[in-house]
């Protein structure tokens, strides 16, 4: 009991201390600031007419309408019915962005090596490192926050992977299963598929070790319980799942019907995306050494050097202000890798690196070899187009790879595995059992190792060109000389970070030796080594993410501000779509006012993007119109941006006096060059076998008017004397939207590649279009059970573990 109480209270203060460090590290939001995040201020344009709507009626739309001409909201943060496994996360999520999630990365990871058995003190270390690593800070400052939070969640999850393994099965199975719930929840799959691979090169490794013990019964018991764990976890998100699923099929993940480019040609890859998308960011090979030291390939796109670079002083010798050359110098292109560009380096720290060699040499059994090998596969994976025998074969071959992009995240197996094996090399130091000289040999050998690459690097740096990938516009804007001061500058903090690395390694060795050599008790060397990653790794997160980044919660509640054109455009009460020429298909201010044809998204509706590379960006009006734009931001001579009015828009919906069938997808965009939308509509011969008729009688007085407009509902009166064909300036999607006449259903359908239509007979009625999504139904009953089995699990697991311990006592 005592020894119960005893771990209670070491944990409990241990979590109080990641508390501590979480909101040392973001301490503006003690002040009520919040971080400034571009990925947040997009989301938050994207989702206003949901959240409004929430508000205003405490019910979830599920349709937006406001970005890319109108979408599921699956992606948006919806809720969902009985989602207590999201309750659950806000629960322990407690702490105000971002430290929440910087917490979520320490209590993860401490989780993690309490399930390895490792000793507490070292937990906190390896938690300390993993959190403060400089890729995850800098993906809380971009506002990659579902990233963030599901890499919160694997140290978790493969905790309860390990206790399973170690025949713990109830804590095992019920870890397991609840932080699966929770990693599913965090709904950035990309990072969990990375995760499976490394749980794919861990089976192997303790499915190897079960063939020379002999001991496959109990291997596959362990497995079978996992794949029950992890499937009451999936199941506990079924709502979720299945709508990402259904939106995935209908978005750029998902199947392309179109067999040819917008140039004509033939197109590749149909069924996913396009292999060049996939691979535009690709670590570079020799790039990988950042994660020994950060600036040795420039650090970042925009890096900050002020008064200490080269190219301030030749700006201040050029008669520019000092003002003007601190603003170049704030932001100097010095990152000169392979890379489109980068907020930062994936920087894991000198001294974790280190002491990764230091594992290699002195942890044996199964652990390494499973933690090299996910290391390994991940920094093959992350190089993408620059190791394309690999990469290549992942996309062909292996299930749904093709469905990700940015390869370079694969190195998130990476920073979970390397500060593993790191900690575990401690273990071994602090270990009475190991032999005080196989101690000092590999600690030796490590470090000559390391010291080894270093020198190497300082030496061979000549062999680098330190040339980036925008220096020829620089040298167009901008003149030789000042380019080759930023290859200078590169060069400078490419010695500068390699010296700094190897500072750190020697301490933290020496600390290690003095330990080794008993002048240092475990305790003191433990801290001196604490001291020394925190300080290693947050002096870097802190060029990248710092309290320069926060401003008031206002801007991000509002991140958009309004301008003369937003107020003027507000004036008009009908309902419109907005195109504004330089956000495109890519940003999502306008959609923070008003309803857009553009927005911002990983994973943008198929079909729009097929009618912006088609039509709009080549500028056919004619797409604008069918599309309801009734309003084209424009820039007039003083440069200042302006609504011009599209008189032409077609409005909410007309009927047409012609429909016009073609056999394929490709015809059917194709026709669009010149199709007038207004009369003419085009659609597949699979969407038109229910149809009746193809030429259709319109006069003066037919009208068709949107009389009520909420996201998910929308009412028309129409008034035709003559049966018709009725086309609508709403995005066609089958799973959810249905139609009504007079409140009877009626079957609508796609034409114009991307719009809905409707027969409506003749006579005056009241036309409805519903979002009533099954996926939300069934995936509630799926979810609802799921949550009921496990917490029947749980308790009878509390109940069970409490009766083994009063039974123990009285034995």
């Amino acid at each position: 009991m005592q020894k119960g109480l005893k771990a209670f209270f070491i944990h409990f203060f241990v979590i109080v201390f990641f508390v501590i460090a979480a909101l040392a590290y973001f301490y503006p939001v003690l002040q009520g600031k919040v971080i400034k995040q571009s990925d947040i201020e997009q989301f938050t344009g994207m989702a206003k007419e949901q959240v409004d709507f929430r508000k205003k009626t405490g019910d979830e739309p599920y349709w937006t309408n406001s970005a890319f001409g109108g979408m599921p909201t699956y992606q948006l943060g919806a809720y969902y019915p009985h989602d207590y496994v999201k309750k659950l996360d806000l629960f322990i999520r407690f702490l105000p962005r971002p430290a929440d999630y910087v917490f979520l990365y320490f209590v993860g990871f401490y989780i993690l090596l309490c399930c390895m058995k490792v000793d507490f003190r070292l937990a906190i270390l390896g938690a300390l490192a993993f959190g403060f690593s400089t890729y995850l800070i800098i993906i809380l400052g971009v506002g990659h926050n579902a990233k963030a939070h599901a890499l919160a969640y694997l140290p978790m999850l493969l905790g309860g992977i390990i206790l399973v393994f170690r025949k713990k099965y109830l804590w095992g199975f019920l870890l397991t299963a609840i932080a699966m719930a929770l990693e599913i929840r965090a709904n950035h799959y990309q990072m969990t598929y990375y995760f499976m691979l490394l749980v794919l090169v861990l089976g192997v490794a303790y499915l190897v070790d079960a063939l020379r013990r002999k001991t496959l019964k109990e291997y596959f018991s362990a497995v079978g319980l996992l794949l029950v764990a992890v499937g009451l976890g999936i199941a506990a998100n079924a709502t979720p799942l299945m709508a990402t699923k259904e939106y995935a099929d209908w978005s750029t993940r998902g199947k392309s019907d179109l067999t040819i480019n917008p140039d004509g040609s033939t197109k590749g890859n149909t069924d996913g995306l396009e292999k060049e998308y996939i691979t535009q960011w690709s670590y570079g090979i020799t790039e990988s050494l950042n994660l020994f030291v950060p600036r040795l390939f420039g650090g970042s796109s925009s890096e900050d050097l002020g008064e200490n670079s080269k190219s301030y002083d030749f700006l201040i010798d050029q008669g520019i202000s000092r003002s003007q050359a601190l603003s170049f110098s704030s932001a100097l292109p010095l990152y000169w890798a392979d890379q489109p560009g980068t907020s930062a380096p994936a920087y894991i720290g000198a001294i974790i690196f280190f002491l990764f060699i230091l594992g290699l040499i002195m942890v044996k059994g199964r652990a390494k070899w499973w933690l090299l090998g996910g290391t390994l596969l991940s920094l093959f994976l992350s190089w993408g187009k620059n190791f394309s025998l690999l990469t290549d074969f992942m996309i062909d071959y292996f299930p749904l790879y093709d469905k990700f992009r940015a390869v370079s995240s694969a190195q998130i197996v990476l920073e979970l595995c390397v500060p593993i094996l790191a900690i575990l090399a401690l273990r071994e130091i602090f270990s009475a059992s190991v032999e005080k000289s196989d101690k000092i040999k590999s600690l030796k050998i490590s470090f000559f190792i390391v010291l080894g690459l270093g020198v190497c690097l300082f030496l061979f740096k000549g062999m680098f060109s330190f040339e980036g990938p925008n220096d020829a516009f620089l040298k167009k804007n901008y003149g030789d000389e000042l380019v080759s001061l930023i290859q200078a500058d590169r060069k400078a903090v490419y010695n500068s970070d390699l010296f700094r690395s190897l500072i750190y390694i020697f301490l933290a060795a020496l600390a290690l030796w003095f330990f080794i050599k008993d002048t240092l008790k475990s305790n003191s060397a433990i801290i001196a080594l604490g001291v020394l990653i925190i300080a290693d790794l947050v002096g870097v997160d802190k060029r990248y993410v710092d309290n320069n980044d926060f401003v008031a919660k206002r801007k991000m509640l509002q991140p958009f501000p309004e301008l003369p054109l937003d107020q003027q455009i507000n004036k008009d009460k009908s309902i419109f779509r907005v195109y504004d020429p330089s956000e495109g298909l890519n940003g999502a201010r306008v959609s923070y006012y008003h309803q857009s044809i553009g927005g911002y998204h990983a994973a943008k509706p198929a079909r729009l993007e097929d009618l912006f590379s088609f039509h709009i960006y080549k500028g056919n009006m004619g797409v604008l119109n069918m599309l309801n734009v009734k309003y084209v931001v424009q820039q007039d001579e003083k440069g200042q941006a302006y609504p011009a009015v599209n008189p032409e828009a077609n409005g909410n919906a007309w009927f047409i006096e012609k429909l016009v069938k073609v056999e394929n997808a490709d015809a059917e965009i194709q026709s669009l060059d010149t199709l007038q939308t207004k009369t003419v509509a085009v659609a597949t011969t699979e969407m038109l076998q229910d149809v009746a008729g193809s030429e259709f009688n319109v006069d003066s007085l037919s009208s068709i008017v949107l009389t009520d407009y909420v996201p998910n509902h929308l009412t028309y009166t129409s008034k035709n004397d003559d049966n018709g064909v009725a086309v609508f300036s709403e995005m066609y999607y089958a799973q959810g939207w249905n139609a009504y006449i007079d409140r009877q259903p009626k079957d609508h359908f796609r034409v114009d590649y991307t719009l809905r239509a409707l027969q409506v007979p003749s006579g005056q009625h009241t036309i409805e279009f519903k979002f009533e999504p099954e996926v939300i139904k069934t995936g509630s009953q799926i979810t609802l059970a799921s949550s009921i089995v496990f917490g029947l699990i749980l308790f009878g697991g509390i109940g069970f573990t409490f009766y083994r311990s009063r039974k123990d006592e009285k034995a």
